[in-house]
């Protein structure tokens, strides 16, 4: 099987798709993995949804909406960032803008005048780089090579730091057994105590919310969607009556249901 993943090599998304596929290909955006997946093109992707220090990966999030695919596992990669470079002597660390974030706090400390530059992944960052001995990069440690230093490891703000990824598969291979269920709703309503009354459903079957999310849907101001991830499996009866009550609520709109799946870490 081969998966599709954010590029270059390298990346914390590479080493998340190892987990699912034999063979890896690479995009440059999680929008174009989400809508290779879609159009049947791969059979599996993977792709970031959130991360513990920054949140949610707005990008993946918003391509859910657009595309439609089912999720079909888990994965959490705990992130372990490190600064690699020729040498100790540079101006300039890049790499994607989430690890400048996750890294905040030891740069300034420690590299207060650098200038800081934002590239499409950590692996761009570290190819920077390698070509360029006024560059360093942020990245995992195992992507140094014979070329780059480990000028230090572990450089994250917060120690607990992991990255929440899913493994997606087209629509039709959709199934309702795990642990988890996703889902996104679009109520096509708005009026006070909607979010409330789409919630109570869950609570009142004791069905735990992991997470809930709203993004703009992009076509008015005020418009939005909710990300909904709970602590039930399809399969579960108390899921499908919950289900069901969110869909009554957002009659004149949409409930997609992504699936569900279950967890695992890869290191």
């Amino acid at each position: 099987m081969e998966a599709l993943t954010l590029g270059p090599e390298g990346t914390y998304s590479h080493r998340a798709a190892t987990a699912v596929a034999d063979e890896v290909s690479f995009a440059e955006s999680m929008t174009a993995v989400i809508e290779a997946v879609a159009s049947g093109e791969y059979e599996r992707g993977v792709v970031p949804v959130e991360n513990s220090t920054d949140g949610s990966v707005n990008e993946s999030l918003d391509a859910f909406v657009e595309y439609d695919v089912a999720i079909v596992r888990e994965l959490i990669t705990p992130i372990r960032h490190a600064l690699l470079a020729q040498g100790p002597e540079f101006s300039v660390v890049a790499s994607h803008a989430q690890a400048l974030a996750q890294c905040r706090g030891y740069l300034e400390a420690h590299y207060p005048n650098a200038e800081l530059e934002a590239v499409a992944s950590t692996a761009r960052g570290v190819e920077r780089a390698r070509g360029d001995a006024g560059v360093a990069g942020i990245g995992h440690p195992g992507n140094a090579g014979d070329d780059l230093v480990v000028l230090a490891e572990d450089i994250q703000d917060q120690s607990s730091n992991a990255t929440r990824f899913v493994a997606i598969a087209p629509a039709s291979q959709r199934t309702e057994a795990g642990s988890k269920t996703s889902f996104i709703v679009n109520p096509g309503v708005d009026y006070p105590g909607l979010l409330l009354e789409m919630l109570e459903p869950f609570a009142e079957r004791d069905i735990n919310l992991t997470r809930v999310e709203s993004r703009p849907t992009g076509e008015r101001l005020g418009d939005y969607v909710f990300h909904i991830d709970v602590a039930a499996g399809l399969y579960e009866e108390r899921t499908g009556e919950a289900l069901e009550a969110i869909e009554n609520i957002a009659k004149d709109g949409w409930v997609r249901r992504l699936g569900s799946y279950d967890r695992e870490t890869v290191l």
